[in-house]
């Protein structure tokens, strides 16, 4: 089997890896020629996971025909706000016969609110298609760090077949047939992971992580029903479990991301020169939006957007989340 990799960043490096430590045929795509040649030269992602060395044999290239030439398999790894945008350019390629399709992409897209995998289904049609997601820091995996994940599809088969190909003594892989609340679990979970940095950035403690983790998680579970979402879904590793990854790592982007900003730093200069994609910041918006449409109260997601596109300052936020009108829980 040959598998190509779409992306060229921490994440799509490290299953770049495991891949090809298991002895599969791996191409890994960039759509920059410096960042490609980089690669070939130092055989390290010393831009996106530093110090982890990528196993011989990785065919590294920034044209997509070689990339996908005679592979079964693509892995979508770019950032979600691009995905359509590459995945048009390369329409012909990606719509050979016989291509089936891994997305690893956390993210709603902020024109028409719609999931990665409605996104793939708009440009390539119905292609066979399976979401891997879960608390699965890329660094962590890259290390051979014991991880797990959830290979979700609306194919049981290919959910399986995906879960074959991933797991390893340090990779486990569980399935799920709910397409929907897999995706989203790995979309808004960056937002918490954002509030979750600011509170940190702020000096709060264990007592406010725990607040966000878990009316973060209530928030999510709660858009996700509306858009037909199983809630079970949100309490396994795909919601709860990546939610606590991402809000408690020290190497999450996101929650880092919010860090510097709960100290001070200005969220929009951060944005603009942040060489890593910030997903959650992205997700705010689109959530936001898909909040009013299912007439959804979502607190904690208003107030990081508020702090990153409105300028409200971070401990305005935190007062309003608290001062809100007392309820049952």
């Amino acid at each position: 089997m040959k598998i190509a990799v779409l992306g060229d960043g921490g994440w799509g490096t490290a299953l770049t890896c495991l891949l090809r430590n298991k002895g599969f045929d791996v191409s890994l795509w960039g759509a920059f020629k410096g960042n490609i040649e980089a690669l070939k030269r130092n055989k390290e992602n010393k831009k996106f996971l530093p110090n982890i060395s990528i196993p011989n044999g990785v065919e590294f290239t920034i044209d997509m025909h070689v990339a996908c030439k005679d592979a079964n398999l693509v892995i979508l790894a770019v950032p979600s706000r691009f995905l359509r945008e590459v995945l048009l350019k390369n329409i012909d390629t990606l719509r050979e016969p016989g291509l089936r399709f891994i997305s690893v992409v956390k993210g709603i897209e902020q024109k028409t609110l719609k999931r990665m995998s409605e996104v793939i289904f708009d440009v390539l049609g119905e292609v066979g298609l399976a979401v891997l997601s879960g608390p699965s820091i890329a660094p962590e995996v890259a290390r051979g760090i014991p991880t797990t994940a959830v290979a979700a599809s609306l194919d049981e088969a290919f959910s399986r077949k995906v879960r074959d190909i991933f797991r390893t003594e340090r990779f486990r892989v569980y399935t799920n047939n709910d397409l929907v609340g897999v995706e989203l679990g790995g979309a808004l979970k960056n937002i918490m992971a954002i509030a979750a940095g600011i509170s940190d950035g702020l000096g709060f403690g264990a007592n406010t992580k725990a607040a966000i983790l878990t009316r973060g998680l209530l928030e999510m579970a709660r858009l996700g029903k509306a858009m037909g979402a199983s809630v079970e879904t949100f309490r396994g590793l795909t919601g709860l479990g990546d939610l606590i990854t991402t809000c408690v790592s020290k190497e999450g982007r996101n929650r880092g991301f919010g860090e510097e900003i709960g100290k001070g730093r200005n969220p929009e200069d951060m944005l603009k020169k942040s060489v890593m994609e910030i997903e959650g910041a992205w997700t705010s918006k689109a959530a936001l939006e898909l909040g009013k449409k299912f007439k959804l109260e979502l607190p904690i997601t208003q107030q990081v957007y508020s702090v990153l596109f409105e300028k409200k300052s971070p401990l305005s936020a935190v007062n309003e989340l608290m001062m809100r009108e007392p309820k049952a829980e």
